[in-house]
């Protein structure tokens, strides 16, 4: 923002940009400036809310994981631990980021000098190590692996376009998702419908309690959002339609973390955002296959060992939870009062195409991306709506806002071909793939039972006033992603019993509905 538009400010703004510069969260978690608090003063001028929207909202660095399909297996956990590291490193300069609205007012160049250009310095550095730890195995790291340092500064508004757009009044989700008991691909395309939000209009700037998002544009009436569920596949003879359910409750005894064993193993805080943790009840950055065999389960059927893992709900109402000063939580921008589920359900479903050949032992199955604001929406998997809605509406890139009597609802529809031979991949998904429309596997791969679930949660409805939102919910996320409903995800580890899982196989392949 240049120094006139500064000037223009009134002292209540000043005052604003200063106190939340100066402000801890909850006496001592990380400081979150927000700039854009005299985006909407009412004595604020045009040029100003149009200088805020142009203002720096987060940084977009290269997905250096998602570009390593092929890593030896005497690497990876060196390699692993190197990503977690570039993690980290978008976290602290996302936190001077944020940290430092004023220094970037006055000059034009400091994100440049003073966050990207030492961003990109200690990036190409870890790059070098990855490469060098793949080398050293006998492995070729990519030729472009090095090009992969640089990172950029995104605008609100560019966030906003990364995401979707924002919609009137709904539209129609592109590519596709089905509702959770059908076979499902990633969202893949953005929101049809452009122009401002009804009920409220954009947000400028990063919004939120925390100042890192949620902002108005990404929630939407659900009453106002036009069908768009495609009608499922019909299943064709030699098809499996039958159904497996396994109740693990709703994590009613709080077990949390911010680990993610399956991207960052060995790393404490490798997720940079909380978890639910149904099922087993082991996992951490430390477990392993041998852990989580001993371990114990929230699931009623003690055959069902495996984890179910995904990323908090909160309400941002003020309310300080039990992490507001660690890691992971309110020191990176997930800030508010957790949502339990109050129903979690787990049911894997057949191929309208053909027979499931049972998941392989300590299958790991990543389904979503967090970092869609930064990557895009190829590998979104997304699904929000609200009950009663269903079986018409899901969406990928804004949050629903429920009528009365109605819940929240995020559904899940994991990949469901598996190579045949590996229970993991270097990048956690070419391993596996979603089956097409028609339930083909391509590549070889087999037809697995796809693991399907279903989160419902009593949350207030947010409102929209001024182009700002009251009350928002947001999943946890990764700090510069911007709490988007697009970045939701969620992980599977199968630590099924070999006769449970045998006798989930048989029920689906025989049209059967079993628990």
């Amino acid at each position: 923002m240049g120094r006139n538009t500064r000037k223009r400010r009134s002292p209540l703004a000043v005052r604003a940009v200063a106190a939340s510069a100066a402000l801890a969260l909850g006496g001592g978690g990380l400081i979150w400036a927000n700039y854009y608090a005299s985006a909407h003063e009412e004595n604020s001028s045009p040029n100003t809310t149009k200088a805020a929207a142009a203002q720096v909202a987060t940084i977009s660095c290269p997905d250096v994981g998602q570009k390593l399909p092929d890593v030896p297996n005497q690497a990876r956990t060196e390699v692993d631990g190197e990503l977690a590291t570039l993690d980290q490193q978008i976290t602290d300069a996302y936190q001077r980021l944020a940290t430092t609205r004023d220094a970037q007012a006055r000059d034009a160049q400091f994100v440049q000098n003073s966050i990207l250009q030492p961003l990109k310095d200690r990036r190409s550095a870890i790059i070098d190590r990855i490469k060098l730890e793949i080398t050293r195995v006998g492995g070729t790291a990519p030729d472009s692996l090095s090009g992969l340092a640089g990172c950029n500064a995104t605008t609100a508004d560019q966030t906003q376009a990364n995401n979707g757009g924002q919609q009137q009044g709904g539209g129609q989700q592109q590519g596709g998702g089905q509702a959770t008991a059908s076979p499902s691909a990633p969202a893949g395309g953005q929101q049809q419908g452009g122009g401002q939000q009804q009920g409220g209009g954009q947000q400028q700037g990063n919004g939120g309690q925390a100042g890192n998002g949620p902002v108005a544009a990404d929630f939407v009436d659900i009453t106002k959002v036009r069908p768009n569920v495609p009608q499922k596949a019909r299943t064709r003879a030699g098809g499996s339609s039958g159904t497996f359910s396994s109740t693990c409750g709703v994590n009613a005894n709080k077990k949390f973390n911010t680990d993610n064993v399956i991207v960052a193993p060995g790393v404490t805080n490798g997720a940079h955002h909380l978890h639910d943790y149904v099922g087993n009840q082991s996992n951490d950055a430390f477990a392993n296959n041998d852990t989580f065999a001993a371990a114990k389960t929230s699931c009623s059927n003690q055959g069902d060992k495996s984890s179910y893992y995904w990323p908090v709900v909160r309400i941002q109402n003020g309310t300080q939870d039990f992490d507001q000063n660690n890691d992971g939580g309110g020191k990176e921008g997930n800030v508010g009062q957790i949502q339990q589920a109050k129903q979690a359900q787990i049911k894997f479903v057949g191929n309208p195409k053909s027979k499931v050949v049972a998941m392989p032992k300590f299958l790991r199955i990543i389904t979503g991306d967090a970092k869609t604001t930064t990557n895009g929406l190829a590998n979104a998997n997304a699904h929000w709506s609200c009950t009663g809605f269903e079986n018409k509406v899901q969406l990928t890139t804004q949050y629903p806002i429920c009528p009365r009597g109605s819940s929240v609802v995020r559904t899940f529809a994991f990949q469901s071909c598996w190579d045949g031979q590996n229970i993991d991949s270097a990048n956690h998904r070419t391993h596996v793939a979603f089956a097409d429309a028609q339930g083909n596997c391509a590549n070889g791969f087999k037809a697995i039972p796809q693991l399907t679930m279903r989160l419902v949660y009593n949350v207030p409805a947010p409102t929209l006033q001024n182009g700002q939102v009251k009350n928002a919910y947001a999943v946890d996320g990764f700090p510069e992603q911007l709490h988007k409903p697009a970045t939701d995800h969620d992980d599977f580890i199968n630590v099924f019993d070999e006769n449970v899982m045998n006798k989930m196989v048989n029920c689906i392949n025989r049209g059967q509905r079993c628990r």
